[in-house]
C-alpha cells in the first residue's frame, strides 16, 4: 500500500535527512512509490529480448557491453519507457503518501519560480541558462499541498466559484493520466512496430 511509502518517507526524508515536509521530500517519496513499477517493467522487458539476438551479438563478436547498448537496449526501450511513463501516471494521482509527510496544508500562493525572471537570457553572464540556483533551492524547500486536497478544499468552501475550479481541477487530473497512459500505449505500439526477430 502506498501509505508504507509515506511512513518511510516520514521517518527517512523528513526526520533523518532533515528535509522537511517541502517537495523536496514529496518528490522523493513519488520516486519511491514508482520505482518498483519501473524496476519490474524494466527487469522483464530486458528478459523478453530472445536469448538468440544475445547469441548472435556475441558471434559477431560483440563484448557484452556492446550486445547490451546495440542490441537489448534498443529492442527493449519501448517496455521500459512505457513503465516510466505508466509509473509517473500513477505517481500523479496518488495522495497518501504525500500526505503522510504533510500535504494538508492549503495553499494560496505558489512559491516563487527558480527560473530567471530575465528574459531575454543572455548567456555567458556568470548564471546557470534560465534558472536561479538561489530561487530552486527555496523553491524545494517550500510548502507543498496536493491537487485531492486542493480539491477538498475548495469543494467545502460555500462560494459556488470553488466548486468550479474542484471540478475543473478533477477534469485537469483525469485528462493528465489518460495522455500519459495513451502516449505509454502509442509509444509501445510504435517501438514495438519496427522489431523483427
Amino acid at each position: 500500500p502506498s501509505i508504507v511509502y509515506g511512513l518511510l518517507a516520514l521517518g527517512l526524508f523528513v526526520y533523518e535527512l532533515n528535509l522537511g515536509r517541502s517537495i523536496l521530500s514529496a518528490g522523493l517519496t513519488l520516486a519511491l512509490l514508482i520505482l518498483p513499477v519501473v524496476i519490474v517493467t524494466t527487469r522483464e522487458a530486458l528478459r523478453a529480448i530472445p536469448n538468440h539476438l544475445r547469441e548472435a551479438a556475441y558471434a559477431l563478436g560483440a563484448s557484452k557491453w556492446q550486445m547490451i547498448w546495440d542490441h537489448v537496449l534498443p529492442y527493449s526501450f519501448g517496455s521500459i519507457l512505457t513503465g516510466v511513463i505508466i509509473g509517473l501516471s500513477r505517481a500523479i494521482g496518488e495522495t497518501a503518501p504525500v500526505v503522510t509527510i504533510g500535504a494538508l496544508v492549503f495553499i494560496r500562493f505558489l512559491p516563487d519560480s527558480p527560473l530567471n525572471s530575465e528574459f531575454p537570457y543572455i548567456p555567458f553572464q556568470g548564471e546557470f541558462p534560465y534558472l536561479n540556483l538561489q530561487q530552486l533551492f527555496a523553491w524545494l524547500q517550500a510548502e507543498f499541498t496536493v491537487m485531492p486536497i486542493q480539491m477538498f478544499t475548495w469543494v467545502s468552501r460555500p462560494e459556488r466559484a470553488f466548486e468550479a475550479n474542484a471540478a475543473a481541477a478533477g477534469t485537469v487530473l483525469i485528462a493528465m493520466t489518460l495522455a500519459m497512459n495513451g502516449i505509454a500505449i502509442y509509444l509501445r505500439y510504435r517501438f514495438r512496430k519496427g522489431l523483427k526477430w
